[in-house]
C-alpha cells in the first residue's frame, strides 16, 4: 500500500518549470564545465609536454612522454575522480548535499591552479608535480558527480527532471568545446608573437622557451568557471528530500521549499516520524534487504558506465593519435612545437562542435519524452555498428581521399554516445535510489564509470601501437594496431547493450516511487520492492 506523498515532496513533484531550476541547472552545470575541461584540456598539451621535456638531441621525431609518465599523466586524474566520487558521494549522505558542494569546487580550484606550476624545471620535478595536483584535482571533480545530480534530481518536477539533470551534464560538452577554443587562442598568439620553424628544420629552435607557459595557462584557466560559482552553491538551501527524508526535518525542509517555490508549504513533522519508524525503511546499504529491492540496479548502473567509459575516454583522450594515423593532423616533425597544440585543438574542438555538443542537447530534448532505457539502447547500439564500420574497413579509411568519411563515422560514434548512454548512465542512478543512499549509489556507479575509464586510458595507450616494433612510438611495446583496438571497442559497446536491460525507466515518476520510499510497510506490497525492470 502507498503511503501519501510529504506535501513539501508533492510540491517539488508537480511544480512547474521556474527559475530556480535554470539556476540550480548553472550553477551545478558550471561544475561539469569545469570538471570537463580540466579532464579533457590534458590531452591538448602531452605531446607539447614531451617535446620540451623529453628531447632526445639527434632524433628524427620530437621527444614524447615515455609510456609509464604518459599513462600517469593522462590516468591519474581518474584515480583522483574515482576516489572523490566515492568519498564525497558517501559524505554528501552522511553530512547533506549543500555542506559538500563547496568542499568540491574548493579543491577544483586550488588544484587546477597548482597543476600548471611545478617545483622545479627538470622532467622528473615538472610530471611529479603535475601528477600529484591532477590526482587532487580529480578528486574534487569526482565529488561534483554525485552531488550535482543528486541536487538537481532531488530540486527537479517529475515531467522534467530527466531533462534537467541530462542538462547539467550536458555541460560537460562546452567544457570540452571551451579547452579547445581558449588553447587554440592561446597557441594561435605564442606563435604570432614567438615564430618558430618545423622541428625537421631545426630540431632545437623548433620549441621556443615561450611554449612552457602554454600547457601551464592552459591547465590554470580551469580555475575560473570554478571560482566563479562558489558563492552561488553557498547561498542554494538544502534539498528537501534530504532535509525531510534524511535529516528528519520537517519544518526547515517545509520553509526552505516555500521559498524557493514561492508557496505556503505545511511542514508534517508527524508524518517524517512516522516514515523514518517504519522498519521496512531501516535497511543498511549492501544489506540483504538493500539487494532484494536495488541489487539489479545498482549492478546495470555500474557495469553500464564502466563499459560506456572503457570506450568513450579511450575515443577522446587519444583522438589526437587516431588524427595522426589517418593523417588529418600533419606529421609532428612537419610542425612546431605550438603549431602542434594549435592542430590538436583545431581537431578537438571540431569534434566537440559536430558531434559532442549536439548529442548531448539531443538527449536533453528527448529523455523525458523517449525515456532513459530507449536512449541508452540506441545509444549503444549505433556506438557499436559505427565503431565496427570504422574498424573493419580499416585500411580503407586510411586513404587520404576517404579521410572526411573517417572523421564523419569517428564523429557520429561520438554524438550516439552522448545522445545517448554518456548521458543516461548519468541521469538514472540519481533517481532510482532511496535518499538516504542516493548520493552514495550514484557515486558507486560513477566510480565504476571511472574504473572503465582508467582501462580506457591506460590499455588503449598500449593497445593501439602498431604491432610492428619498427613502426611504435618511443619506448612503447608493438600492441594490436588501431584497427583491432577499435575492434575491441564496438565489442565493448556490445557488451553495453546486454547490461542495459538491469536498467529500470525512470520516466515521469517521482523520486520515491522509484525508490519504492513510498510503501507503507515491507509486506503490504510485495511486489513494489523493485521498480520493474524494463
Amino acid at each position: 500500500m502507498a503511503r501519501d506523498q510529504l506535501q513539501v515532496l508533492n510540491a517539488l513533484d508537480v511544480a512547474k518549470t521556474q527559475w530556480y531550476h535554470f539556476t540550480a541547472i548553472i550553477i551545478a552545470g558550471m561544475g561539469f564545465f569545469t570538471d570537463a575541461y580540466d579532464l579533457f584540456c590534458i590531452s591538448l598539451v602531452t605531446k607539447l609536454l614531451g617535446r620540451i621535456y623529453y628531447h632526445v638531441p639527434g632524433s628524427p621525431k620530437p621527444g614524447t612522454l615515455p609510456p609509464n609518465v604518459a599513462a600517469a599523466v593522462n590516468g591519474v586524474a581518474f584515480c583522483g575522480t574515482l576516489a572523490g566520487q566515492l568519498f564525497f558521494g558517501w559524505l554528501g549522505d552522511k553530512l547533506g548535499r549543500k555542506k559538500v558542494y563547496g568542499m568540491t569546487l574548493m579543491v577544483m580550484v586550488i588544484c587546477s591552479i597548482a597543476s600548471g606550476l611545478s617545483f622545479g624545471h627538470e622532467p622528473k620535478a615538472v610530471m611529479a608535480t603535475l601528477c600529484f595536483f591532477r590526482f587532487w584535482l580529480g578528486f574534487g571533480i569526482g565529488g561534483d558527480y554525485p552531488l550535482s545530480a543528486t541536487i538537481m534530481s532531488e530540486y527537479a518536477n517529475k515531467k522534467t527532471r530527466g531533462a534537467f539533470i541530462a542538462a547539467v551534464f550536458a555541460m560537460q560538452g562546452f567544457g570540452i568545446m571551451a579547452g579547445g577554443i581558449f588553447a587554440i587562442i592561446i597557441s594561435s598568439a605564442f606563435e604570432a608573437k614567438f615564430p618558430a620553424p618545423a622541428y625537421a628544420d631545426d630540431a632545437l629552435g623548433s620549441t621556443v622557451s615561450q611554449a612552457d607557459f602554454v600547457w601551464r595557462i592552459i591547465l590554470m584557466v580551469g580555475a575560473i568557471p570554478a571560482a566563479m560559482t562558489y558563492y552561488s552553491r553557498s547561498k542554494m538551501p538544502e534539498t528537501a528530500r534530504y532535509t525531510a527524508l534524511v535529516a528528519k526535518d520537517a519544518k526547515q525542509a517545509a520553509s526552505d521549499m516555500s521559498r524557493v517555490l514561492q508557496v505556503e508549504i505545511e511542514a508534517e513533522q508527524q508524518k517524517v516520524e512516522d516514515i523514518s519508524k517504519d522498519k521496512s525503511k531501516a535497511f543498511s546499504l549492501f544489506s540483504k534487504e538493500f539487494m532484494k529491492r536495488h541489487g539489479l540496479h545498482l549492478l546495470g548502473t555500474t557495469s553500464t558506465w564502466f563499459l560506456l567509459d572503457i570506450a568513450f575516454y579511450s575515443q577522446n583522450l587519444f583522438q589526437k593519435d587516431i588524427f595522426s594515423a589517418i593523417g588529418w593532423i600533419p606529421p609532428a616533425q612537419t610542425m612546431n612545437a605550438i603549431q602542434e597544440v594549435f592542430k590538436i585543438a583545431r581537431a578537438q574542438t571540431l569534434i566537440a562542435l559536430c558531434s559532442t555538443v549536439p548529442g548531448y542537447w539531443f538527449t536533453v530534448a528527448f529523455i523525458d519524452v523517449i525515456g532513459r532505457f530507449a536512449i541508452q539502447l540506441m545509444g549503444f547500439f549505433f556506438m557499436t555498428v559505427f565503431m565496427f564500420a570504422l574498424a573493419i574497413p580499416y585500411n580503407h579509411w586510411t586513404h587520404k581521399e576517404n579521410r572526411i568519411g573517417f572523421v564523419v563515422m569517428y564523429s557520429l560514434t561520438f554524438f550516439f554516445a552522448n545522445f545517448g548512454p554518456n548521458a543516461t548512465t548519468f541521469v538514472v542512478p540519481a533517481e532510482i535510489f532511496p535518499a538516504r543512499f542516493r548520493s552514495t549509489c550514484h557515486g558507486i556507479s560513477a566510480a565504476s564509470g571511472k574504473l572503465g575509464a582508467m582501462v580506457g586510458a591506460f590499455g588503449f595507450l598500449y593497445l593501439a601501437q602498431s604491432p610492428d616494433k619498427a613502426k611504435t612510438d618511443a619506448g612503447y611495446p608493438p600492441g594490436i594496431g588501431v584497427r583491432n583496438s577499435l575492434i575491441v571497442l564496438g565489442v565493448v559497446n556490445f557488451l553495453g547493450i546486454l547490461f542495459t536491460f538491469l536498467v529500470p525507466e525512470s520516466k515521469g515518476k517521482s523520486l520515491e516511487e522509484m525508490s519504492g520510499e513510498n510503501e507503507e510497510n515491507e509486506n503490504s506490497n510485495s511486489d513494489s520492492r523493485t521498480v520493474p525492470i524494463v
